[in-house]
């Protein structure tokens, strides 16, 4: 922490000198739109000299069409406006009579422009993924690839996100993503996390918004980053919605089908959807293991899961505005589903001796029923002109689960005549979480350029996670109880924070926050009769610098203290029965991780962008197996090593090789050391990767559009364990009907086969290797309706997220 904030001390001598404090600027603002009112985002908005129409400044308007241009130096000037598949408009000329002339432009209307050049109707193509000095903006409306997809399908095939083999987001190689919903917190991580994107279908989604290194406004929990979905917003006059349905093939059959409606008219928004999925869950893993005592001895183990998950979801929201400044809402979202699973392990036990060979025959089959359900309420005020604003939210997010799962496992010894035995075991577990969460948040204009944001947010959550394990004696199945357990986590965690950001020159701005966070845990094993405390406080600093060197090249600095507090079940004591010789153990004492991140992004000729990173991890969490070479078991546990540190370097190039053809690249390099002492031992694991992915987007004849993806991810370190490179293209066809209110998609993905997580870890001598396989390989097609009633229909205008719901693992 000394060193980095001597870094960043040096960092701002340095570089703000260069521009000078004296002058204080104002700034051309105003918002694009086209001719039914809705946002162009992406337009370019140029500053041009009226004597000789040369360039002065220029940026990229955000998603809601919006611009920001600082003051120019005393002149006359015009703005230019251009998107592709729109004319171009220059605005009226204008006096700036100083730098710290200030004027809003209001909205500026773009008309269409299509173009038919060799029977190829020339659309507009909105940019599939745009870089900003502080995150990355992933377009998924209207993609081919999202239809019939769900978003964890989505964000699988975002730049930099990539899954483990526990099927959690990693973000540019690192753990600890934390995911949004509509700027709202998911309180959800691991499975339930999964469960939760499976069930948002990736048609409703808008864009994605990938932020690698969050202000002080966001919670500190999320180690690597933020991704917020935002899903798609009713911005049309009168009734409209749309019907879908969609249907996929990866050796198991799964269907999607559903609708939504919106309802617009005066100070009422109000919408409604409903989708019901029958989602299939196929995964392979081939795993040999490895025990050094006297004698070499393995274990090869071959399973294959085969799940069915039957999900209705509904969601109901509505906002009402009560005059021009202020405005309430409410959203309600919940998902009832049903879960069968069955996983089959042919394993087989050597230890050099014939006879002592073992052949296991398990099969684990599980049946669960699951209920998520989320209440949000809020309130946005503009308490005056000057862009002061407050907003409010408080969420009740409740999580149910009851499970129920049989264990039969046949031994079979191959050196003793009919030498086999059956074991049968059985287990119930009822599961809950109830998550309380309220924050408010105050904006506030300072002078001309600054901006001041304060807030507070106070969460309390209750998990109450009963296992009760049965065996099988004498043909009776009786209470085991060195398995079962009974769990009970209560956290409370407050937090307030305070940014300010200003521009302190013509060419440099700067934003400053903190963020104080007071924990409040205990964690309660009833069976066992422990209770395990904790109370700490934490502060986490964000500083960000833009220094705008010249039209052409921006660069902007970033520092943060960010945490990843422990997933509630990664706590719980419990002992999860998978095989004979494998199971998982829960650890009370998990310790949460501290990272230290520093940024910087190059932004140059508005277009690439270029970010060098270096983050250190204390504590940092991640999944440790034990063996045991005397009876052959592993059990796997969450263990905290002593540190990761990381180096990364990101670029991100988009194309347009013709007007119908653009290509969007992003490459990463990166490098991860991870130690952890065992034994007295000092163990480390580094890797140097590479990871390369490149879409493109082409706009063919005859209303086609054709997508294809493709991904290279080189070998990377992950905690202890190796993991071997993996590589995967895909590509999806689209195209409209019916004066484009009819969609069809088709998809291929994985289309080779390759995307499969292979690695191995060594410890002491004892190993594991694994070769693991998710049904990545499928093909898909699907169909979508759009109607309107009360207002023009226009295709292609259309345009919550708790932490502790992250930890929690599901929705």
């Amino acid at each position: 922490m000394k060193n980095l904030s001597h870094i960043i001390i040096l960092l701002l001598i340095a570089v703000l000198p260069q521009a000078g404090f004296s002058q204080v600027n104002g700034f051309l603002t105003g918002v694009v739109k086209d001719e039914q009112g809705q946002p162009v985002g992406f337009a370019n908005v140029a500053l041009l000299r009226a004597a000789d129409s040369t360039v002065v400044n220029g940026t990229t308007a955000d998603l809601e069409g919006k611009y920001q241009i600082i003051s120019p130096v005393k002149g006359t000037y015009f703005l230019r406006f251009n998107f592709l598949g729109y004319v171009q408009v220059n605005a009226a000329p204008f006096e700036v009579t100083g730098e710290e002339f200030t004027k809003d432009f209001g909205s500026t209307i773009l008309k269409e422009n299509t173009q038919v050049l060799q029977e190829v109707v020339v659309q507009g193509m909105r940019p599939t993924v745009v870089a900003y000095a502080d995150k990355l903006v992933v377009n998924v409306e209207g993609t081919a690839m999202a239809g019939g997809s769900t978003a964890y399908e989505v964000l699988a095939k975002s730049p930099g996100v990539w899954i483990d083999q526990n099927g959690d987001l990693k973000l540019n190689g690192k753990a600890g993503v934390k995911v949004m919903i509509n700027n709202k917190l998911v309180y959800l991580s691991g499975k339930e996390l999964q469960n939760l994107l499976q069930n948002v279908s990736g048609e409703n989604i808008k864009d994605l918004e990938i932020v690698t290194n969050p202000s002080a406004k966001y919670d500190a929990e999320g180690a690597s980053g933020i991704i917020n979905i935002n899903l798609k917003k009713n911005k049309e006059t009168g009734l409209n919605g749309s019907l879908h349905s969609s249907y996929q093939y990866n050796e198991l059959n799964s269907y999607t089908a559903g609708a939504d409606i919106n309802y617009k008219k005066g100070a009422w928004n109000s919408f409604a959807s409903f989708d019901f999925a029958e989602r299939t869950n196929l995964r392979t893993n081939k795993m040999k293991r490895t025990f050094r005592n006297h004698q070499d001895s393995s274990l090869d183990q071959n399973l294959r899961e085969e799940g069915t998950r039957t999900v209705p979801t509904f969601r109901l929201g509505s906002d009402v505005d009560l005059n021009q400044r202020h405005s309430l809402g409410f959203m309600a979202d919940v998902s009832v589903y049903k879960t069968e699973n069955s996983i089959r392990t042919l394993a087989k036990m050597v230890d050099g001796t014939p006879e002592n060979d073992v052949l296991i025959d398990a099969l684990n089959n599980g049946k669960g029923q699951k209920q998520n359900s989320t209440v949000n309420l809020h309130y946005l005020g503009k308490l005056d002109t000057l862009g002061t604003t407050l907003s409010a939210d408080l969420d009740y997010v409740r999580l149910y689960s009851q499970d129920d799962a049989s264990f039969e496992n046949r031994l079979d010894s191959l050196g003793i005549p009919a030498g086999f035995s059956i074991s049968r075991l059985m287990y119930d577990n009822p599961n809950n979480y109830d998550i309380y969460a309220a924050k408010a948040d105050l904006t506030k204009a300072i002078g001309k350029a600054g901006k001041l944001e304060l807030g507070a947010k106070a969460s309390r959550v209750i998990s109450d996670n009963e296992l009760k394990f049965y065996e099988e004696m004498d043909g009776r199945m009786l209470p085991d109880a060195k398995r079962s357990n009974h769990f009970i986590y209560k956290e409370n965690i407050l937090a307030a924070y305070a940014s300010f950001s200003t521009a302190i020159s013509k060419k440099v701005s700067i934003q400053a926050g903190l963020r104080a966070e007071q924990t409040f845990a205990e964690g309660n094993s009833v069976t066992m009769s422990q209770t395990t405390n904790r109370e700490y406080f934490n502060l986490f600093p964000t500083l960000f610098v833009q220094h705008s060197v010249n039209d052409k090249y921006q660069v902007s600095y970033s520092y943060s203290r960010r945490v990843n507090r422990p997933q509630y079940s990664a706590l719980n004591p419990f002992i999860f029965y998978i095989d004979p010789y494998s199971w998982v153990v829960g650890n009370p004492y998990l310790k949460p991780q501290y990272t230290n991140a520093f940024n910087i992004t190059q932004t140059i000729n508005q277009r690439y962008n270029v970010v060098v990173g270096y983050a250190v991890t204390k504590d940092f969490i991640a999944e440790m197996p034990v063996q045991n070479a005397t009876d052959k078991t592993t059990y796997f546990q969450q263990q905290n090593l002593e540190s990761m540190r990381s180096l990364n370097a990101t670029l991100v190039a988009p194309i347009q090789v013709l007007p119908v053809w653009q290509i969007n690249n992003t490459a990463t390099v990166l490098y991860q050391k991870f130690t952890k002492e065992l034994d007295l031992q000092k163990l480390a694991n580094e890797q140097v990767s590479f990871m390369l992915q490149s879409n493109h987007t082409l706009q063919l004849p005859k209303n086609l559009r054709l997508e294809i993806n493709g991904v290279y991810q080189g070998p990377v370190a992950y905690g202890l364990y190796h993991v071997n490179a993996n590589w995967g293209v895909d590509a999806g066809l689209k195209r409209s009907f019916m004066n484009d209110k009819l969609d069809v998609s088709m998809s291929f993905t994985d289309i080779f086969k390759t995307k499969r997580m292979a690695g191995t870890i060594n410890m002491d001598g004892n190993t594991i290797t694994a070769d693991q396989y998710r049904g990545t390989q499928s093909f898909k097609i699907s169909l979508r309706y759009r109607f309107s009633k009360g207002s023009e229909f226009k295709s292609g205008k259309k345009s919550i997220n708790l932490d502790e719901v992250n930890r929690a693992g599901g929705k």
